[in-house]
């Protein structure tokens, strides 16, 4: 039993060419907005206060860099897996190619633990904002259905039983992925404007409000907590904002529905990542500088900021861009998660069910179904932070065995015909893999043992199901 049996290169690249049951309706725009659309949202609207408030103080600003930094390094990999394989599965197909089928299914269960829980714990953010957009306007949700079980939602005194809202944004997001990719393009591109418009409006319009002394001391000192400030706290909060990145991940994922993927899969991969690096700094600097970090533990910071720097006017508008901005990444978090379970049901891992095409829509219709079920039920219980932290630690993950990977295949293959190649593999890709596993070190035990469970969990299907009924197996 070859559990390192790994899938040719050049045989992805012909199914690539001759697989049409996904369509392929996204260019270089497209692929950019999808991720600033996966990339802004929890990260600059929800993150950027708890990180602050009870991690890193100011210097979250340098958690955010430091983040930025390792997920440029796992970029530029990913950007010539994207072009060189283009199919759907990112990391999960380039394991395949590089690791061998063990590896591949370990990092393709992670990849659904991470894509799960982010849109998972994007809802739960858009719910907070949703429930305090709706109170401005004289509309009060049920404290029993505001927020996670067991939480009590502002300006509630009794705690919540279901989160609705959260609920009801990834029914209607899952509606949206199975009707079609463009449709699900184009319904990102307006919310991406959106956005993008509110962030830079609030940058603008807060940033006379910044006062230097909120911004001392830079890094707090050490609470005697474990990742409370000092700078352990700086990298525990850049393991934690890290997850604010995972866009570009997701923008992997839809290389199978790209017009021109060896062209149009690095621009998307890269531009929005660095767009969006830019904007988090700027951010999360004026909103520590409008305020003191220690008030900024609350579901919508930003806004909060926003009141706190005199512009009552735009404290409800930063709420509505947020609610936007957090859709898309639901979507695209949900779009990613589809995509993957899509490609390990096309090896044969998973029962071939999951991976039926609708025949009219031309999307995988069944996994989108029951991913936004199974999303829906654990967004209505968990809070923010446990979600978030288990989506970081996936997501760190998938970028090691990445940056591995590319140099593997490299050493293996060096001829292969590459669009786009990492520039100084041999220092980048290193660089990468060690970077996202000291962010991976600074992570909670608890986080770490959650990822273990679901490892053993998914270990136990590979065996008992994915081994036997693996196509590549049967083909040797």
């Amino acid at each position: 039993m070859n559990l390192l049996r790994r899938k040719s290169v050049t045989d992805l690249q012909t199914e690539a060419l001759t697989d049409h049951s996904l369509k392929r309706a996204l260019g270089a725009l497209n692929l950019t907005m999808l991720g600033i659309g996966a990339i802004i949202g929890t990260g600059i609207f929800v993150l950027t206060g708890t990180v602050a408030a009870q991690n890193a103080g100011p210097a979250v600003v340098l958690s955010f860099v430091l983040a930025g930094v390792a997920s440029i390094f796992a970029a530029l990999c990913y950007s010539e897996f994207a072009s060189l394989v283009p199919m759907a599965g990112s990391a999960y197909t380039y394991g395949y190619a590089t690791l061998g089928e063990l590896i591949a299914w370990i990092i393709g269960w992670d990849l659904i633990l991470e894509y799960a829980l982010g849109a998972v714990t994007v809802a739960i953010g858009w719910s907070g904002y949703v429930v305090s957009f709706l109170r401005d306007v004289d509309i009060n949700v049920p404290c029993s259905l505001a927020a996670a079980r067991g939480v009590v939602a502002p300006q509630c005194t009794t705690p919540a039983v279901f989160n609705l809202p959260a609920v009801i944004i990834i029914a209607i997001v899952t509606t949206l992925l199975v009707i079609g990719i463009k449709e699900s393009a184009n319904v990102n591109n307006v919310i991406v404007f959106i956005k993008v418009a509110v962030v830079l409006l609030f940058i603008a319009a807060a940033a006379h409000a910044v006062n230097p002394a909120n911004w001392h001391p830079f890094i707090p000192p050490n609470t005697g907590d474990r990742g409370a400030f000092g700078w352990t706290g700086v990298m525990a909060g850049a393991g934690l904002v890290f997850f604010a990145y995972i866009g570009f991940d997701a923008v992997s994922t839809a290389a199978q529905e790209a017009k021109n993927p060896q062209k149009d899969m690095p621009i998307g991969i890269i531009g929005s990542l660095l767009i969006c690096t830019v904007l988090y700094i700027l951010v999360s600097g004026i909103a520590t500088g409008v305020m003191s970090y220690k008030d900024l533990n609350v579901p919508d910071p930003i806004a909060v900021a926003a009141d706190h720097a005199g512009l009552g006017w735009m404290s409800s508008l930063i709420k509505l861009g947020a609610i936007a901005g957090l859709s898309s990444v639901i979507l695209v978090m949900l779009l990613g998660q589809s995509r993957v379970f899509y490609s390990m049901a096309r090896d044969g891992l998973l029962p071939q069910f999951v991976n039926k095409v609708h025949p009219r829509f031309q999307t995988p219709y069944i996994t989108s179904i029951v991913t936004g079920i199974a999303v829906a039920i654990v967004a209505s219980l968990l809070t923010v932070r446990e979600a978030g932290n288990l989506v970081s630690i996936g997501t760190l993950l998938a970028f090691v065995i990445v940056s591995i990977g590319v140099v593997m295949l490299r050493v293996r293959e060096p001829n292969l015909p590459r669009a786009f190649k990492t520039p100084a593999v041999f220092v980048v890709a290193p660089l990468g893999a060690v970077s996202a596993a000291y962010l991976m070190v600074s992570l909670p035990w608890t986080t770490w043992r959650r990822l273990i469970i679901w490892f053993v969990v998914g270990i136990v299907i590979y065996f008992v199901y994915g081994v036997s009924h693996s196509k590549l197996a049967s083909k040797e």
